[in-house]
């Protein structure tokens, strides 16, 4: 049984202020936010507005090649030509999503992309340069519903879900990561 836990637009919004100010506190600046569609577009565009740098995004989950492998392949080829980029997506769960990027970007320079997301998973196959929140997946099992989301009916929620339910399957032991969390039985 899924344990929904809902992220509230005001946790939110303090989240991308949080990765505003890592990045603000940095040396290094980008060029362009990329957000990795679909989960990272909504906090690719609040953040581009807290930056004030402009945002392209490449969607990655609908694996159309003219939107993801063909538009990572366009982003590669402007990091050679000295261009920096910071992608951008919700939550760096499995890593397979931010692994499958670094992989397009194989030829990119050393230190021309980076990765921010809301919420790092510490056991993530993938590392992040920045998070506002990290979990543990061996702890937390709630999945995550983001406000963007939060419009979705239950039957595309528990789909998404049940793409990885071994990560995410409730037991006694979990514990969750913020607000009150929301029992879906399946």
């Amino acid at each position: 049984m899924p344990v929904f836990t809902p992220i509230s637009h005001d946790q939110f919004v303090a989240d991308v202020k949080a990765l505003a100010e890592q990045l603000s506190a940095d040396h290094w600046a980008p060029d362009f936010l990329i957000g990795i569609g679909r989960g990272g577009l909504v906090p690719a565009v609040y953040l581009s507005h807290a930056l004030g740098l402009p945002t392209l995004s490449v969607d990655h989950s609908a694996q159309v090649h003219d939107f993801a492998g063909a538009a990572l392949e366009r982003l590669a080829a402007r990091t050679r030509e000295g261009e920096r980029l910071l992608f951008v997506d919700d939550i760096n769960d499995s890593g397979r999503t931010i692994n499958a990027v670094r992989h397009a970007l194989a030829a990119a320079p050393a230190g021309s992309a980076r990765f921010a997301v809301l919420m790092d998973n510490i056991r993530s196959a993938a590392s992040v340069d920045y998070c506002a929140d990290r979990i543990d997946r061996s702890v937390t099992k709630d999945w995550f519903v983001f406000p963007w989301e939060a419009v979705a009916n239950r039957d595309s929620i528990l789909a998404d879900w049940s793409d990885v339910p071994e990560r995410t399957a409730y037991d006694a032991s979990s514990r969750h990561c913020r607000g009150q969390a929301i029992i879906v039985h399946v």
